[in-house]
Protein backbone atom coordinates (compact mmCIF):
# COMPACT_ATOMS: atom_id res chain seq x y z
CA UNK A 1 0.00 0.00 0.00
CA UNK A 2 1.18 3.22 -0.98
CA UNK A 3 1.26 6.68 1.52
CA UNK A 4 -1.66 7.63 0.18
CA UNK A 5 -3.06 4.47 1.90
CA UNK A 6 -4.72 3.31 -0.86
CA UNK A 7 -7.69 0.18 -0.48
CA UNK A 8 -10.75 -1.06 -2.35
CA UNK A 9 -13.74 1.44 -2.88
CA UNK A 10 -17.45 0.67 -2.94
CA UNK A 11 -19.95 2.94 -3.19
CA UNK A 12 -23.71 4.24 -2.50
CA UNK A 13 -25.52 3.98 -6.13
CA UNK A 14 -27.32 7.23 -7.38
CA UNK A 15 -31.14 6.56 -8.50
CA UNK A 16 -32.35 7.65 -11.73
CA UNK A 17 -36.62 8.25 -12.19
CA UNK A 18 -36.68 7.85 -15.61
CA UNK A 19 -40.07 7.25 -17.32
CA UNK A 20 -39.22 3.93 -18.67
CA UNK A 21 -37.85 2.67 -15.83
CA UNK A 22 -39.50 0.13 -13.02
CA UNK A 23 -38.83 -1.87 -9.86
CA UNK A 24 -36.84 -5.04 -11.49
CA UNK A 25 -33.45 -3.48 -9.54
CA UNK A 26 -35.29 -4.97 -6.76
CA UNK A 27 -37.60 -7.72 -8.01
CA UNK A 28 -34.44 -9.41 -10.12
CA UNK A 29 -31.78 -8.61 -8.54
CA UNK A 30 -31.71 -7.91 -5.05
CA UNK A 31 -31.24 -4.24 -4.49
CA UNK A 32 -32.38 -2.19 -1.97
CA UNK A 33 -34.43 0.60 -3.92
CA UNK A 34 -36.32 4.00 -3.13
CA UNK A 35 -39.84 4.29 -3.70
CA UNK A 36 -41.30 5.06 -6.70
CA UNK A 37 -39.74 4.50 -10.54
CA UNK A 38 -36.00 3.54 -10.68
CA UNK A 39 -34.29 3.10 -13.97
CA UNK A 40 -30.83 3.43 -14.17
CA UNK A 41 -28.75 3.03 -10.86
CA UNK A 42 -25.55 4.76 -11.30
CA UNK A 43 -22.63 2.47 -9.52
CA UNK A 44 -19.49 4.22 -9.80
CA UNK A 45 -19.47 8.09 -11.59
CA UNK A 46 -17.88 10.89 -11.18
CA UNK A 47 -20.02 12.98 -13.72
CA UNK A 48 -21.63 16.35 -13.07
CA UNK A 49 -25.15 14.77 -12.98
CA UNK A 50 -24.21 12.26 -10.46
CA UNK A 51 -20.82 11.51 -8.24
CA UNK A 52 -20.62 8.20 -6.51
CA UNK A 53 -19.90 8.54 -2.91
CA UNK A 54 -17.55 6.01 -0.75
CA UNK A 55 -19.44 3.97 1.55
CA UNK A 56 -16.83 2.45 3.60
CA UNK A 57 -13.41 3.11 5.15
CA UNK A 58 -11.54 6.36 5.57
CA UNK A 59 -12.90 8.30 2.76
CA UNK A 60 -16.16 7.27 3.44
CA UNK A 61 -19.01 10.04 2.86
CA UNK A 62 -16.49 11.49 0.02
CA UNK A 63 -17.29 11.76 -3.38
CA UNK A 64 -15.71 9.63 -6.34
CA UNK A 65 -14.60 13.00 -7.92
CA UNK A 66 -12.78 14.04 -4.11
CA UNK A 67 -11.03 10.61 -4.26
CA UNK A 68 -9.62 11.52 -8.00
CA UNK A 69 -8.42 14.51 -6.49
CA UNK A 70 -6.71 13.45 -3.43
CA UNK A 71 -5.05 10.22 -5.39
CA UNK A 72 -4.89 11.26 -8.52
CA UNK A 73 -2.70 8.72 -10.75
CA UNK A 74 -2.16 6.02 -7.69
CA UNK A 75 -5.79 5.90 -8.45
CA UNK A 76 -6.42 6.14 -12.06
CA UNK A 77 -3.22 4.96 -13.65
CA UNK A 78 -0.55 5.65 -16.11
CA UNK A 79 -3.42 5.30 -18.69
CA UNK A 80 -6.06 7.62 -17.87
CA UNK A 81 -3.14 10.47 -17.38
CA UNK A 82 -5.06 12.54 -19.92
CA UNK A 83 -8.24 12.27 -18.20
CA UNK A 84 -7.05 13.10 -15.02
CA UNK A 85 -5.19 16.04 -16.33
CA UNK A 86 -9.04 17.63 -17.46
CA UNK A 87 -9.74 16.65 -14.05
CA UNK A 88 -12.33 13.44 -15.22
CA UNK A 89 -12.93 9.60 -14.39
CA UNK A 90 -12.88 8.02 -17.64
CA UNK A 91 -15.75 5.40 -16.87
CA UNK A 92 -19.34 5.52 -15.94
CA UNK A 93 -20.97 2.03 -14.36
CA UNK A 94 -24.68 1.72 -14.43
CA UNK A 95 -26.95 -0.87 -14.16
CA UNK A 96 -30.88 -0.79 -16.32
CA UNK A 97 -33.95 -1.80 -15.77
CA UNK A 98 -35.81 -1.34 -19.35
CA UNK A 99 -39.50 -1.39 -17.94
CA UNK A 100 -40.55 -0.12 -21.50
CA UNK A 101 -38.74 1.22 -24.79
CA UNK A 102 -36.17 3.41 -23.72
CA UNK A 103 -36.03 6.37 -26.70
CA UNK A 104 -34.24 5.66 -29.86
CA UNK A 105 -31.16 7.40 -29.30
CA UNK A 106 -27.63 7.63 -30.68
CA UNK A 107 -24.34 9.24 -28.86
CA UNK A 108 -21.45 11.26 -30.63
CA UNK A 109 -17.96 10.31 -30.68
CA UNK A 110 -15.33 12.04 -28.83
CA UNK A 111 -15.38 15.11 -31.59
CA UNK A 112 -18.29 15.95 -32.16
CA UNK A 113 -19.13 16.02 -27.76
CA UNK A 114 -16.42 18.24 -27.24
CA UNK A 115 -17.56 20.46 -30.25
CA UNK A 116 -20.85 20.81 -29.19
CA UNK A 117 -21.32 19.62 -25.82
CA UNK A 118 -17.86 20.18 -23.72
CA UNK A 119 -18.20 16.70 -23.25
CA UNK A 120 -16.53 13.31 -24.19
CA UNK A 121 -18.69 11.29 -26.63
CA UNK A 122 -20.28 7.73 -25.47
CA UNK A 123 -19.04 4.41 -26.62
CA UNK A 124 -20.53 2.22 -24.30
CA UNK A 125 -21.42 -1.62 -23.69
CA UNK A 126 -24.12 -3.97 -22.06
CA UNK A 127 -24.51 -7.22 -20.45
CA UNK A 128 -27.63 -8.34 -20.16
CA UNK A 129 -28.06 -9.59 -16.75
CA UNK A 130 -32.27 -10.78 -17.16
CA UNK A 131 -34.36 -10.59 -20.17
CA UNK A 132 -37.94 -11.61 -20.25
CA UNK A 133 -38.86 -14.20 -23.35
CA UNK A 134 -38.75 -12.39 -26.85
CA UNK A 135 -36.85 -9.08 -25.15
CA UNK A 136 -35.30 -7.40 -28.12
CA UNK A 137 -33.26 -4.27 -28.18
CA UNK A 138 -32.96 -1.60 -31.61
CA UNK A 139 -29.00 -1.60 -32.54
CA UNK A 140 -28.21 -0.16 -36.16
CA UNK A 141 -29.90 -0.04 -39.35
CA UNK A 142 -32.18 -2.54 -41.81
CA UNK A 143 -29.98 -2.85 -45.10
CA UNK A 144 -30.63 0.03 -47.55
CA UNK A 145 -31.07 3.05 -44.88
CA UNK A 146 -29.67 5.82 -46.36
CA UNK A 147 -29.23 9.37 -44.34
CA UNK A 148 -31.80 10.76 -46.54
CA UNK A 149 -33.93 8.26 -46.50
CA UNK A 150 -34.10 8.00 -42.67
CA UNK A 151 -34.05 12.06 -42.28
CA UNK A 152 -37.63 11.42 -44.55
CA UNK A 153 -38.74 8.56 -42.63
CA UNK A 154 -38.24 10.98 -39.14
CA UNK A 155 -40.33 13.77 -40.67
CA UNK A 156 -43.26 10.97 -41.51
CA UNK A 157 -43.24 10.00 -37.69
CA UNK A 158 -41.77 6.31 -39.01
CA UNK A 159 -38.71 6.73 -37.24
CA UNK A 160 -38.52 3.04 -35.88
CA UNK A 161 -39.63 1.39 -39.39
CA UNK A 162 -36.28 0.99 -41.08
CA UNK A 163 -34.39 -0.12 -37.41
CA UNK A 164 -33.21 -3.70 -36.91
CA UNK A 165 -34.43 -5.38 -33.47
CA UNK A 166 -32.13 -7.98 -32.15
CA UNK A 167 -33.20 -10.77 -29.86
CA UNK A 168 -31.55 -11.17 -26.46
CA UNK A 169 -31.37 -13.35 -23.57
CA UNK A 170 -29.87 -13.03 -20.57
CA UNK A 171 -25.42 -12.94 -20.76
CA UNK A 172 -25.16 -11.84 -24.22
CA UNK A 173 -22.84 -8.68 -24.94
CA UNK A 174 -23.53 -5.90 -26.90
CA UNK A 175 -21.17 -3.16 -27.64
CA UNK A 176 -22.71 0.31 -28.57
CA UNK A 177 -19.41 2.28 -30.01
CA UNK A 178 -20.32 6.03 -30.52
CA UNK A 179 -22.73 6.56 -33.70
CA UNK A 180 -24.56 3.31 -33.24
CA UNK A 181 -28.53 3.92 -33.46
CA UNK A 182 -29.85 2.04 -30.36
CA UNK A 183 -32.88 1.40 -27.70
CA UNK A 184 -33.46 -0.89 -24.86
CA UNK A 185 -36.62 -3.08 -25.14
CA UNK A 186 -39.31 -3.94 -22.36
CA UNK A 187 -38.65 -6.76 -19.87
CA UNK A 188 -34.58 -5.77 -19.89
CA UNK A 189 -31.67 -5.60 -17.48
CA UNK A 190 -28.31 -4.73 -18.03
CA UNK A 191 -25.08 -3.82 -16.84
CA UNK A 192 -23.63 -0.60 -18.50
CA UNK A 193 -19.96 0.11 -18.91
CA UNK A 194 -19.34 3.61 -20.77
CA UNK A 195 -17.50 6.62 -21.09
CA UNK A 196 -18.08 9.18 -18.45
CA UNK A 197 -20.42 11.13 -20.99
CA UNK A 198 -24.07 11.97 -20.42
CA UNK A 199 -25.01 13.40 -23.70
CA UNK A 200 -27.94 11.59 -25.50
CA UNK A 201 -29.84 12.67 -29.07
CA UNK A 202 -33.07 11.31 -29.09
CA UNK A 203 -34.74 10.65 -31.93
CA UNK A 204 -37.96 8.88 -31.19
CA UNK A 205 -39.58 7.92 -27.92
CA UNK A 206 -42.57 6.29 -28.52
CA UNK A 207 -45.05 9.20 -28.19
CA UNK A 208 -43.64 10.51 -24.63
CA UNK A 209 -43.31 14.44 -24.94
CA UNK A 210 -39.98 14.64 -24.45
CA UNK A 211 -36.96 16.83 -26.25
CA UNK A 212 -35.98 15.18 -29.42
CA UNK A 213 -32.90 16.01 -30.94
CA UNK A 214 -33.19 15.20 -35.22
CA UNK A 215 -30.50 17.64 -36.31
CA UNK A 216 -27.80 16.03 -33.47
CA UNK A 217 -28.81 12.89 -34.06
CA UNK A 218 -28.56 13.01 -38.03
CA UNK A 219 -24.85 14.86 -37.80
CA UNK A 220 -23.72 11.20 -35.86
CA UNK A 221 -25.58 8.71 -36.89
CA UNK A 222 -23.44 5.95 -38.39
CA UNK A 223 -25.38 4.27 -41.31
CA UNK A 224 -22.78 1.47 -41.73
CA UNK A 225 -24.17 0.16 -39.04
CA UNK A 226 -25.88 -2.59 -40.75
CA UNK A 227 -27.73 -5.64 -38.36
CA UNK A 228 -24.85 -5.88 -36.20
CA UNK A 229 -25.15 -8.56 -33.94
CA UNK A 230 -24.18 -9.79 -30.37
CA UNK A 231 -20.06 -9.40 -29.27
CA UNK A 232 -18.87 -12.98 -29.50
CA UNK A 233 -16.79 -13.55 -26.23
CA UNK A 234 -13.13 -14.53 -27.09
CA UNK A 235 -12.26 -17.43 -24.15
CA UNK A 236 -8.74 -16.19 -23.13
CA UNK A 237 -8.04 -18.52 -20.11
CA UNK A 238 -9.56 -22.13 -19.94
CA UNK A 239 -8.53 -24.42 -17.02
CA UNK A 240 -9.69 -25.75 -14.24
CA UNK A 241 -10.86 -23.51 -11.56
CA UNK A 242 -10.62 -20.53 -13.90
CA UNK A 243 -12.50 -19.72 -17.04
CA UNK A 244 -12.03 -15.78 -18.55
CA UNK A 245 -13.57 -14.52 -21.64
CA UNK A 246 -13.08 -11.13 -23.44
CA UNK A 247 -16.34 -9.44 -23.89
CA UNK A 248 -15.50 -6.01 -25.44
CA UNK A 249 -11.86 -4.04 -26.23
CA UNK A 250 -11.87 -0.37 -27.42
CA UNK A 251 -9.69 2.42 -26.82
CA UNK A 252 -11.92 3.40 -23.89
CA UNK A 253 -12.26 0.27 -22.11
CA UNK A 254 -11.58 -3.71 -21.84
CA UNK A 255 -14.14 -5.53 -19.82
CA UNK A 256 -13.67 -9.21 -19.48
CA UNK A 257 -15.89 -11.95 -18.12
CA UNK A 258 -14.33 -14.41 -15.48
CA UNK A 259 -15.89 -17.21 -14.09
CA UNK A 260 -14.73 -19.27 -11.01
CA UNK A 261 -15.77 -22.30 -9.18
CA UNK A 262 -16.53 -22.74 -5.64
CA UNK A 263 -13.26 -22.17 -3.64
CA UNK A 264 -11.53 -21.03 -6.52
CA UNK A 265 -9.36 -17.63 -7.17
CA UNK A 266 -8.41 -15.06 -9.42
CA UNK A 267 -5.11 -13.60 -8.75
CA UNK A 268 -3.82 -9.96 -10.04
CA UNK A 269 -1.71 -7.08 -9.60
CA UNK A 270 -3.00 -3.28 -9.68
CA UNK A 271 0.92 -2.44 -11.04
CA UNK A 272 0.00 1.43 -11.76
CA UNK A 273 -1.47 1.14 -15.12
CA UNK A 274 -4.78 1.10 -15.05
CA UNK A 275 -7.38 1.02 -12.14
CA UNK A 276 -9.65 -1.95 -11.81
CA UNK A 277 -13.70 -2.54 -11.62
CA UNK A 278 -15.11 -5.40 -10.90
CA UNK A 279 -18.68 -6.44 -10.62
CA UNK A 280 -20.08 -9.87 -8.53
CA UNK A 281 -22.73 -10.31 -11.13
CA UNK A 282 -23.71 -14.09 -9.64
CA UNK A 283 -22.47 -15.43 -6.06
CA UNK A 284 -20.09 -14.57 -3.82
CA UNK A 285 -16.44 -13.44 -3.49
CA UNK A 286 -13.93 -12.30 -0.99
CA UNK A 287 -11.51 -9.35 -2.19
CA UNK A 288 -8.05 -10.45 -0.53
CA UNK A 289 -5.31 -7.67 -0.48
CA UNK A 290 -2.92 -6.33 1.70
CA UNK A 291 -5.35 -4.76 4.00
CA UNK A 292 -8.68 -5.94 5.83
CA UNK A 293 -10.81 -8.16 3.34
CA UNK A 294 -13.95 -7.34 1.42
CA UNK A 295 -16.79 -9.41 0.76
CA UNK A 296 -18.98 -8.68 -2.03
CA UNK A 297 -22.12 -10.30 -3.62
CA UNK A 298 -23.74 -10.30 -6.99
CA UNK A 299 -24.90 -7.81 -8.02
CA UNK A 300 -21.69 -5.51 -6.72
CA UNK A 301 -19.48 -3.43 -7.58
CA UNK A 302 -15.81 -2.12 -6.52
CA UNK A 303 -12.97 -0.20 -8.05
CA UNK A 304 -8.95 -1.02 -6.81
CA UNK A 305 -6.95 1.67 -7.29
CA UNK A 306 -4.38 1.25 -10.19
CA UNK A 307 -1.67 1.38 -7.39
CA UNK A 308 -3.27 -0.99 -5.22
CA UNK A 309 -0.66 -3.79 -5.65
CA UNK A 310 -1.37 -7.81 -5.25
CA UNK A 311 -4.71 -9.27 -4.91
CA UNK A 312 -6.95 -11.62 -5.70
CA UNK A 313 -10.65 -12.62 -5.42
CA UNK A 314 -11.56 -16.16 -3.89
CA UNK A 315 -15.09 -17.63 -4.74
CA UNK A 316 -17.20 -18.10 -1.19
CA UNK A 317 -19.85 -19.87 -3.77
CA UNK A 318 -19.98 -20.20 -7.72
CA UNK A 319 -19.46 -16.71 -9.24
CA UNK A 320 -19.85 -15.02 -12.35
CA UNK A 321 -18.05 -11.58 -12.25
CA UNK A 322 -17.02 -8.40 -14.98
CA UNK A 323 -13.47 -6.61 -14.67
CA UNK A 324 -12.96 -3.65 -16.28
CA UNK A 325 -9.67 -1.80 -17.39
CA UNK A 326 -8.29 0.92 -19.24
CA UNK A 327 -6.15 -0.20 -21.90
CA UNK A 328 -2.58 1.58 -22.73
CA UNK A 329 -3.15 4.25 -25.21
CA UNK A 330 -3.07 2.99 -28.68
CA UNK A 331 -4.29 -0.71 -27.39
CA UNK A 332 -7.72 -1.70 -27.49
CA UNK A 333 -8.84 -0.76 -31.02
Amino acid sequence: MTEKNLYPLTFDPIFKDYVWGGRDLANKLGRTLPDGIVAESWEIAAHPNGASVVNQGPLQGQPLTAVMAAWGEALVGANSRQALEVGKFPLLIKLLDANRWLSVQVHPDDAYGLAHEGEWGKTEMWVVLAAEPGAEIVYGFQPGVTRERYAAELATDQAAASLYRLPVQQGDVVFVPAGTIHALGPGIIVAEIQQNSDTTYRIYDWGRPRPIHIEQALAVLNFDQVEPQAAQPVTIIDEEGLHVERLATCPYFETERVILPQDSAFFGLCDGATFEIWAVLEGAVTLEWEGNPLSLRGVGWVLLPAELGEFQLVADEASILLRVTVPEAGEGT
